[in-house]
């Protein structure tokens, strides 16, 4: 009998443990000292919301699925049909290739075909790593076809502290931020001086919802979700090609309602292939790759 999830690649390291599997190489769990860190799928059930999902060969949105490159029109299937969105690219849903298993290692592949709405090959590969300073996650891609391709790529981790977002506190080095349509679909970057959407020094997140786009992240910037009164956290911390960190306060969803928070590390804002902001243009064999750590504490201890 085939797992719904695929195969589960567990990991681990000092207080340290992970669990990856190989439908859509899936970061299905992460914690430090046996506390979750992220909230993900049930073990082996199909994976719900994105949780953990590797976005490619686009993150988040192309607006009716249609975009222009090298003079030439694309149509994507529309698979946000309510919102007229392709969403969150085409490696979800496929069972990715296990390259390398070791007890702190999974590195999983998938060559994504030429296809109508996207008519470059793509090798993407994933590679999860546990250490000291927690899981580094990198993700690579090569064009191996003789064109030009547009590509964006990034994480859908839903960060969680054990408690409801609203007593949270954020800390966010991002300075800008984009007004959000109700398709889920960017306005242009506006400076988050001023705005409710300042996290620049911590502060709770209330009642804010969040499904926005934060921008000009530096290389080196970390974001972190903090319970003030244990002292439990997580944070991403970028490493470079990553600008861009998209937070979503899950109120819309069923088993979320501001107990997680997705902090999505991304190379460009929703609809990239539509804006040109930020969109990455992979040439002919010449390799991409960005990479980010999840890490956090466990809470009271102080650890």
């Amino acid at each position: 009998m085939r797992a719904a999830a695929g195969l589960p690649l567990p990991l681990s390291h000092g207080p340290y443990a992970a669990e990856v599997v190989t439908v859509g190489a899936n970061l299905r769990a992460l914690t430090r000292d046996g506390v979750d860190l992220v909230a993900g799928t049930p073990a082996g059930e199909i994976c719900q919301s994105f949780r953990g999902a590797v976005m490619a060969p686009w993150a988040n949105r192309v607006a009716d699925g249609t975009y222009e490159f090298g003079g030439r029109q694309h149509e994507l299937a529309l698979t946000e049909p309510a919102r007229r969105n392709a969403l969150h690219g085409l490696a979800h849903w496929v069972d990715w290739t296990v390259v390398e298993h070791t007890a702190d290692r999974a590195l999983l592949r998938h060559e994504l075909v030429a296809q109508l709405g996207y008519p470059w090959p793509l090798d993407l590969e994933a590679d999860y790593r546990l250490g000291d300073d927690g899981l580094t996650v990198t993700l690579r891609a090569t064009n191996v076809g003789a064109e030009p391709a547009p590509y964006s790529t990034g994480l859908h981790p839903y960060l969680t502290v054990g408690r409801r977002l609203d007593d949270c506190v954020l800390t966010l080095p991002a300075g800008t931020w984009c007004p959000m349509s109700d398709r889920g679909l960017p306005s242009a970057p506006q400076p988050v001086e001023g705005t409710p959407y300042d996290f620049r020094e911590p502060r709770p997140l209330g009642d804010l919802v969040l499904d926005h786009p934060f921008g000009g992240v530096a290389d080196g910037a970390t974001a972190t979700l903090t319970d003030p009164d244990t002292g439990r956290s997580v944070s991403v911390t970028v490493h470079g090609g990553l600008p861009w960190l998209h937070l979503f306060t899950s109120d819309p969803l069923p088993w979320g309602q501001r107990e997680a928070l997705a902090l999505e590390p991304t190379t460009a804002p929703p609809d990239a292939f539509g804006s040109g902001i930020d969109l990455v243009v992979l040439e002919p064999g010449v390799p991409h790759e960005v990479s980010f750590t999840i890490h956090g504490t466990s809470g009271v201890t102080g650890s």
